[in-house]
């Protein structure tokens, strides 16, 4: 009776183990399978495994009580090895049983497939090789539950005889819970295991990379870098280049390892002459990584700014490593180009001889001015070094996106391309997906899609462009993330600024917005204009139905991961 009742209880909490271990993977792979990081991600969520430490402690309790059914012959059973009969104590057991049972119920419900997720789990070559280890590690504890109702017992005076008892102890439920309870602990074990074997892995396909690039001596190679514009300005850099070369960009946000060296492994020809190379960071020393694999000769940094904090440490270790880059360039002998707008970058550039600086302010070697910003689009003319200028016009909205595509030009120009014939180039630019992307739905709503920001500057910028419209300007976000101690801070001047530009705001998240919250209710906003989601769902629709006489601009300002 007891094993069928252990083979049972074992199918369910199997079952929740799965749907548990999905879901941790999912994190883990969020998180970029980054041990330390996923570690402080379950700190900060902590509360999430309240119910693992609640069956452990029910665990904890069935190891002192008796097993539901203790022998089926009370009377002999002390000389058949088994406890003393004792009912009231199987009657405990397995009510404690079936609530472990709802719990594991509970688990799987929460946490079964199916849910919508903005980014969803990616079955990679490397999830499938950790998801077996985990596989292993579960099989070894479910193994010894079962073989842990075992053991031999001497039965008479002689000690001659001896009789193989089973499941005369609730040692295997316990073991079985155990293995659901550590199921958070085990998904990162199995990364930590794996990482040998996923090094070498890496090595191969990056020594692959570093050989497909060897072949292509006359491959011009741009690496593009910073806290916030990079992907913007490999895609308008891209457009620019494009006019007269072939050109390879990696794609969407392949800014690591291993998403450049599938870039290059997949999709680098022969026939290329431009690739570039977008570079992410979120620790020192991952541009000098990536240089290593790209090898640029020359590069771009968009900016420097309080982005990865908790994971950099300190905005030193953000500039250090951004100007990794420039470094790798200086030796190379190539040419670097900064954002001279920058503090930041600007206090590094006489560091770097061979830095071409761009901008709107003076001291720049290309400068844009006379900036004209309207809902239709961005007119700026441009100064080169040698003092041509170039009046320009594009489809992007805001003065901030005149310097990332300044900075194209600026690098286009460089490689003989005339700025005459980037007017045209520069007019067909459209507007990166998620990046202050303008998206009309219809009737009397129209969306600022700028979900994929989430810095200060970035910010200020997307409240300028809101500013533009004459019409009632919404603001839908969650705020910033990973910003370290600044955190709170830079959320709290980001809702003094948003209560000078909008006409009504909606915050995704009661925990994470209360910094934004009261940043606005201290700039003395209407605070009737002002509502807090739970969720981006609940968000839209409180926006649509929303009513006001003038026409619906609604900036989606950032949208978390996940993870968040």
């Amino acid at each position: 009776m007891n094993l069928v009742l252990w083979i049972i209880y074992a199918v369910i909490a199997l079952t929740a183990t799965v749907f548990l271990g999905l879901r941790e993977f999912h994190m883990l792979q969020l998180n970029g399978y980054k041990t330390p990081e996923h570690s402080r991600w379950m700190k900060k969520n902590k509360r999430r495994y309240l119910p693992n430490g609640l069956i452990l402690i029910i665990s904890g309790v069935l190891l002192f009580l008796f097993p539901v059914i203790n022998t089926l012959d009370p009377v002999n059973a002390q000389k058949i090895g088994d406890p003393v009969y004792v009912s009231s104590a199987g009657t405990v057991t397995l009510i404690l049983l079936i609530l472990l049972i709802l719990f594991y119920l509970g688990i799987t419900l929460a946490n079964k497939p199916g849910k919508k997720f903005k980014k969803p789990l990616v079955y990679t070559a490397r999830m499938k090789r950790m998801m077996i280890t985990f596989g292993i590690l579960i099989a070894i504890i479910f193994a010894g539950a079962f073989f842990s109702s075992a053991r031999l017992h001497t039965i008479g005076t002689d000690g001659e005889a001896e009789k193989l008892l089973r499941f005369r102890s609730n040692m295997p439920f316990f073991l079985v819970n155990l293995g659901v309870c550590l199921t958070p602990v085990l998904v990162p074990l199995s990364n930590l295991i794996n990482k040998p074997v996923e090094k070498a892995v890496q090595n191969h396909y990056i020594n692959d990379a570093k050989r497909i690039l060897s072949e292509c001596p006359t491959l011009h190679k741009v690496g593009i870098t910073g806290s916030y514009g990079k992907t913007s300005m490999k895609f308008y850099l891209d457009e620019l280049l494009n006019s007269q070369y072939n050109t390879l960009k990696t794609p969407e946000s392949f800014n690591t390892p291993m998403g450049v060296t599938i870039t290059i492994r997949r999709d680098l020809k022969p026939t290329h002459e431009y690739f570039i190379c977008e570079m992410g960071a979120r620790r020192v020393h991952e541009i000098k990584e990536l240089c290593g694999i790209a090898d640029p000769r020359d590069g771009i940094i968009t900016s420097v700014g309080p982005q990865h904090l908790e994971t950099f440490g300190s905005i030193e270790n953000v500039v250090n490593t951004k100007f990794e880059l420039a470094d790798h360039v200086k030796a190379k002998g190539g040419k670097i180009y900064l954002n001279g707008d920058n503090e930041l970058i600007r206090k590094k550039a006489p560091e770097y001889p061979n830095a071409v600086l761009y901008g709107l302010q003076e001291g720049n070697h290309y400068r844009g001015t006379d900036i004209s910003v309207s809902d239709r689009g961005t007119e700026f003319t441009v100064t080169a070094p040698d003092g041509e200028t170039k009046r320009f016009s594009m489809k992007l909205l805001g003065e901030h996106n005149v310097q990332n595509v300044l900075g194209a030009i600026a690098y286009a120009h460089g490689t003989g391309i005339s700025l005459e014939k980037l007017t045209l180039p520069v007019k067909r630019i459209a507007a990166v997906p998620h990046r202050l992307q303008l998206l009309d739905k219809g009737g009397n709503m129209t969306f600022i899609d700028d979900a994929y920001n989430s810095n200060p500057s970035g910010c200020r910028a997307a409240l300028n462009v809101l500013g533009l419209f004459d019409a009632c300007r919404i603001l839908v976000t969650p705020g910033m993330v990973e910003l370290g101690a600044k955190q709170e801070e830079l959320n709290f001047e980001f809702g003094q600024e948003a209560a000078k530009a909008c006409d009504h705001i909606v915050l995704v998240g009661k925990a994470q917005t209360v910094p934004i919250y009261n940043g606005i209710k201290d700039a003395g906003y209407d605070m009737d204009n002002v509502f807090v989601a739970d969720s981006l769902g609940e968000a839209l629709d409180h926006v649509r139905a929303y009513q006001t006489d003038k026409k619906k601009i609604v900036l989606l300002e950032n949208d978390l991961p996940d993870n968040y």
